[in-house]
């Protein structure tokens, strides 16, 4: 959503550039400094400056002319944020998208050579013979979800998992062979996404996106199903594809800042 210019608050926006001209390269700053890298004038920048040493939020480095944050800082968001599990932050950014794009968007973790749903949300369009209640397992080769998660591990590891475990044809466009899987992990890996028409469930299609942490290894998936009546599936991937990457990234990135502090959550 682009907000309107005219809701926004300019102050308020001025304070968070303030605070976010601050960063791990250079924790201390003069005046001068936040005003180039947050994009105010001196004045401004003095005003904003001693307002948050008053909150609390900025504190002056004794014997130097120069400000850091100080801890008060975690208490903006992080505490609610990461007393909550992935899974929880991960349902309201999949209630935004269904129906609108999609009949049904999940979360789901690897789990040895299977996925594990950990959220899911779908509307009264998505088939009810279809059953992806958190706690549900299907085989990781079968499904975009997992394959998502998988093209990121080492290959020998996904050699590993695929062999663990019979693979046998869900429909009759599942790919079983592992050599085609592994070309097809490669292809996921080199784009960044999964698309399966038909290969998990006659008749459903699904794009997916990998939740990644901070050394590129795969936490989770996201992904969005649609029954195939609703749309061809470039419509559909075409639609699907930039939300499933933005909630992705969001909860890779929200992960990273927690330092561990959003946990998974429970596989059963």
């Amino acid at each position: 959503m682009v907000e309107n210019g005219k809701n926004l608050v300019q102050s308020a926006a001025k304070v968070f550039a303030v605070l976010r001209a601050f960063d791990p390269t250079l924790p201390e700053l003069t005046i001068s400094e936040v005003a180039a890298r947050a994009g105010l004038d001196r004045g401004t920048a003095f005003r904003l400056i001693h307002t948050l040493v008053s909150l609390g939020y900025l504190c002056a480095v004794p014997t130097s002319k120069r400000f850091r944050l100080t801890l008060k800082c975690l208490e903006l968001g992080y505490l609610a944020l990461a007393s909550q599990d992935l899974p929880a932050h991960a349902a309201p950014l999949l209630r935004e998208c269904v129906p609108a794009l999609a009949d049904a968007g999940s979360l789901a973790i690897l789990d040895g050579p299977d996925v594990v749903y950990l959220e899911r949300v779908q509307s009264g369009q998505m088939r009810q013979d279809i059953d992806r209640r958190p706690g549900r397992r299907i085989p990781v080769y079968a499904a975009a979800i997992g394959q998502v998660q998988l093209a990121y591990l080492p290959q020998p590891r996904q050699v590993a998992l695929l062999e663990s475990v019979e693979r046998v044809k869900l429909s009759e466009r599942t790919l079983t062979d592992l050599d085609a899987l592994l070309a097809r992990l490669r292809d996921i890996r080199a784009r960044g996404y999964a698309v399966s028409d038909g290969e998990n469930a006659y008749g459903l299609r699904t794009v997916a996106a990998p939740v990644l942490d901070a050394t590129g290894s795969p936490i989770a998936g996201i992904s969005f199903t649609i029954d195939a009546a609703r749309a061809p599936l470039a419509e559909f991937v075409a639609a699907a594809l930039p939300a499933a990457q933005r909630i992705a990234g969001e909860l890779s990135t929200a992960v990273r800042l927690s330092a561990g502090a959003i946990s998974v959550g429970a596989t059963s």
